[in-house]
């Protein structure tokens, strides 16, 4: 659990920094956007370590870190993205047709499709350059800690 706490700070700081390079923190919702990169981060921790798991047990250093390079990337992508598409789709949804009905499953579907291209697009930039060294050290730390 500390693991995940230091890899959400870490992903928190991320973004930090670059809207801090960026925008110069001049956005009016620096406390949503570090708690959305908190939280990714925190839960993509928990996912990602079952997920390399399997491959740790290989000898060669360079398979562990592989691995668990991929599984910390995709899960903090994938759960960041989710999040994004959770509170994006929130806010649609007043303008949404009443859950269950057909029209309301076209629209949660190219809502949520809409918000993960736009976190793609502009959401993964936040990551660099720091997030992108903070991952590289975090997989090299536990491709030598785990066996």
């Amino acid at each position: 659990m500390v693991g995940a706490l230091v890899w959400g700070t870490a992903m928190a700081f991320s973004a930090w920094a670059g809207l801090f390079l960026r925008f110069r923190l001049e956005t009016s919702n620096l406390s949503e956007l570090l708690f959305l990169y908190f939280s990714g981060g925190l839960v993509a921790w928990i996912v990602a370590l079952p997920l390399a798991r399997p491959f740790m047990r290989h000898r060669l250093i360079e398979r562990r870190f592989a691995a668990m390079f991929l599984a910390l990337t995709v899960a903090t992508v994938l759960v960041t993205a989710g999040f994004f598409a959770l509170d994006y789709r929130s806010f649609y949804a007043q303008w949404h047709a009443p859950f269950g009905t057909r029209i309301w499953a076209f629209q949660f579907v190219f809502t949520s499709a809409s918000a993960a291209y736009q976190f793609l697009v502009l959401g993964l930039r936040l990551y660099l350059p720091f997030g992108f060294i903070l991952l590289v050290c975090a997989s090299f730390y536990l491709a030598k800690r785990m066996h």
